[in-house]
């Protein structure tokens, strides 16, 4: 795989964007890339727009130089987005992507289509930090970047326990670790640890969910009540499906919430025998075969029945064949 290098000659402005609500693989790709630029090449002006990340990162180096909104109408010589599946989901820097000189797309989607100039897309590898750090060269990634990498690809993997992970993978985390990060740590940190109330939401969640499919199925769901009575936001949901999709029996988690009256946001996770890409994807979203989302429109009855019927379908797939 040739190297970014090859992107930069005469580029002197860049942006990094991810996508909307940032997970831990969008936040540590992008914020790997913007580090390499900044410590590799200090003459390029290099600019972060992303939500803002939730405290359980924010050891991740230079987080603070994280653009949230767009100030300024500026037109970038190169434009970087990672971990992003469609240019619709890029977010507040959506136009300066679509103003920029040159646009590059860095991902791991299956159900990305390719909407850059030039796309790196490879769907075999478990996640955009993985990707990403093909692109750059081993001898110039310092401590810092290397946080960044190993926490976006920790997260994507579900900490190296999905089949996504490769044996390249864990060479790859271990090239990592021996850069002196704290891996332990990291984990602690961004993927396990949880603030008082986030367990009280994931409690609540868990306490309220439904098996439906004869246990096929779990279903998680909060309203927009719920998460003003707990005061959290969509950042303080992460691990909710996750730790849905352990439920002995379920060979599919659904988690969804209320963006706004009568809108879900909705994760699925599957253990295989279900692809989730294929239940996003056919509701306009995307993502992975045993990870993936959407949003949709209606009540939560209309959204959770018109999942689990593709859901069903696919199950009755595997019994007959």
């Amino acid at each position: 795989m040739e190297k970014i290098t090859d992107e930069l000659t005469g580029v002197k402005t860049v942006a990094i964007a991810g996508h909307i609500r940032p997970d831990g693989d969008c936040i540590g790709s992008c914020m790997g890339m913007y580090l390499y630029l900044k410590e590799n090449y200090p003459d390029i002006e290099t600019d972060i727009y992303l939500e803002q990340p939730r405290e359980g990162f924010s050891y991740i180096s230079h987080l603070e130089d994280i653009k949230t909104a767009c100030t300024e109408e500026k037109i970038y010589d190169l434009f970087i987005t990672l971990d992003a599946s469609t240019s619709d989901r890029i977010g507040v820097a959506q136009e300066l992507f679509r103003k920029a000189k040159r646009r590059i797309c860095i991902d791991h989607h299956v159900s990305n289509p390719g909407f850059a100039d030039k796309d790196i897309i490879c769907p075999q590898i478990g996640s955009a930090s993985e990707v990403l750090y093909h692109l750059l060269e081993e001898e110039k990634i310092t401590k810092p970047i290397a946080e960044a990498i190993y926490t976006g690809m920790a997260h994507d993997t579900g900490v190296f326990r999905y089949s996504c992970t490769t044996p390249d993978t864990m060479r790859i985390a271990a090239k990592l670790m021996e850069k002196g990060i704290d891996f332990s740590s990291i984990i602690d940190q961004s993927f396990c640890e949880k603030s008082y109330v986030q367990n009280q939401i994931l409690g609540r969640c868990l306490m309220e969910s439904i098996q439906v499919l004869h246990g096929k199925c779990i279903v998680g769901c909060l309203r927009r009540k719920d998460l003003e009575f707990y005061g959290v936001e969509p950042k303080d949901l992460d691990g909710i499906v996750e730790q849905l999709r352990v439920t002995r029996g379920a060979e599919v988690a659904v988690f969804l919430y209320e963006l706004k009256t009568q809108e879900f946001k909705v994760s699925l996770r599957s253990k295989g025998s279900v692809d989730v890409n294929r239940v996003a994807v056919y509701f306009s979203g995307g993502g992975h075969v045993r990870a993936a989302g959407c949003t949709m429109q209606g009540s939560v009855y209309d959204v959770i029945n018109n999942l689990t019927l593709q859901i069903e379908k696919q199950l009755k797939e595997k019994c007959s064949d």
